[in-house]
């Protein structure tokens, strides 16, 4: 499997290679078009002046003994030129045409001209202009001739040729040079992904905690998430230890209650029996909470909103407490973004809004709203329900503070919900503050960040 880097290095060799070949293939095209124009302007230029070298002889023309280029007059120079007359029989072939032929299929009319690639009867290439003419004799007479004249292509073949020979190692030294270049970049800008690869190395070994910083700004979220991730992965680890070994202390207790109450011959105390059994289903329910709560640092979660499932808790508890029939003030905006697990967000609400219906007199408020972005750039979340009931007995507020009390150690009659708020409240890296309401009962107010 090819590397990031030798994938990159091999897109990149084939674009440039697509690249500077087609580029040369235009620069051979133009070239080669613009010798070949080159040449035709030349023999232009010859016919004109053979043209006027052209004199009446009998019936016919002739081109005079003094020719505009000594080429025509040496054998085998590469340059011919002939005297058609108007069935195509020459009438005057310079000197350096001996032992050469050259057909013509037709004759061009007069003044029109007739470029053409042929091969000569020496089977090399020529480049032949013909030319169409109409003299016009002393005597009123108007016959057609036509003067061809043919260049050897060899000359221009071979400045073609050492013109793609220079091209091509220009383009071949640029290249190598341009995928050396293309190679130090990408080893410059793959840094950082390296810098990642032996950190998740590190942290694999248990060398490092969690990724360092300084990344570039694309690479940020990728650092930050996965930071959250490994943390996350480390609270959730945490949890289910601590969870584990404080269920095992807190089942103690009950175990040797309702063991020591069987053992007792027919004075079992029936209802000790169901307060403990009581007590020990509501211990396993929070630490299996407690467990199981997401946090904040969970990736791949969709964005829910938290004002539609409060509404769904709010009507649930409606027909729960309906013989109760609490009146209920919601002061909740038309939706409200939360980042986190739908069945936490109910957690946290059903256990705060089933304490205030539970312990209301007559009236409850819930009040949502959202807080600023986090570092992630994602909004938080306020929670805030009130009671005009008895409000938190003595003592609780700080015990709900302290980390790490456990659910056995309540107030008789005060319930795992509170608990329960303050664990999850914890594993989204929030804040849970217990007061007074100002209808006379008990105020709690979560702070869930957008992280």
């Amino acid at each position: 499997m090819y590397s990031l880097r030798g994938r990159l290095l091999l897109w990149v060799s084939g674009l440039l290679i697509l690249f500077f070949g087609l580029t040369a293939f235009g620069l051979d095209l133009a070239f080669r078009h613009a010798g070949e124009r080159a040449v035709q302007d030349v023999l232009d230029v010859r016919v004109i002046m053979l043209l006027a070298a052209a004199e009446p002889e009998g019936q016919g023309l002739s081109i005079s003994s003094e020719l505009p280029d000594p080429r025509f007059a040496q054998a085998g120079s590469g340059l011919y030129a002939e005297l058609l007359n108007s069935s195509g029989a020459a009438l005057w072939r310079s000197p350096s045409s001996a032992g050469l032929h050259i057909a013509l299929e037709e004759l061009p009319s007069p003044g029109s001209r007739m470029f053409r690639r042929v091969k000569a009867s020496d089977g090399s290439a020529y480049l032949a202009l013909t030319y169409g003419v109409e003299w016009e004799f002393d005597d009123g007479r108007i016959e057609s001739f036509a003067v061809q004249v043919a260049e050897n292509l060899d000359a221009y073949t071979a400045q073609v040729n050492r013109f793609r020979r220079q091209m091509g190692s220009w383009f071949l030294a640029s290249l190598l040079l341009l995928l050396l270049s293309v190679a130090v970049l990408m080893g410059m800008v793959l840094r950082p992904l390296n810098r990642i690869e032996r950190e998740i190395d590190a942290v694999e070994k248990g060398q490092a905690e969690t990724l360092g910083s300084g990344y570039p700004r694309e690479l940020e979220p990728v650092t930050r998430n996965m930071n959250a991730l490994i943390l996350s992965e480390r609270q959730r680890l945490q949890r289910y230890r601590h969870a584990l070994g404080d269920l095992a202390h807190s089942l103690k207790t009950p175990l040797a209650v309702v063991r020591s109450q069987l053992n007792r011959d027919g004075r079992t105390d029936t209802a000790l029996l169901d307060r403990q059994v009581e007590r020990m289903d509501e211990i396993i329910r929070y630490q299996l909470q407690r467990a199981a709560a997401a946090g904040s640092g969970t990736l791949g979660r969709k964005q829910l909103d938290a004002v539609q499932v409060a509404r769904g808790v709010v009507e649930a508890l409606d027909k729960v407490y309906s013989d109760k029939k609490p009146r209920h003030r919601l002061d909740l905006p038309a939706s409200l973004p939360f980042h986190g697990e739908r069945g936490d967000l109910m957690e946290i609400l059903g256990n705060l809004l089933d304490n205030a219906y539970k312990y209301c007199d007559r009236q409850l408020v819930l009040k949502m709203e959202q807080i600023p972005a986090g570092e992630a750039g994602k909004p938080g979340l306020q929670i805030q329900v009130e009671d005009d009931g008895a409000g938190f007995p003595q003592g609780l507020e700080e015990m709900l503070l302290q980390r790490g009390v456990r659910a056995d150690e309540r107030n008789d009659g005060q319930g795992i919900g509170l608990a329960v708020v303050r664990e999850l409240v914890l594993a989204y890296r929030g804040s849970l503050e217990v007061g007074r309401s100002t209808l006379g009962g008990g105020r709690v107010v979560v702070m869930l960040p957008g992280v």
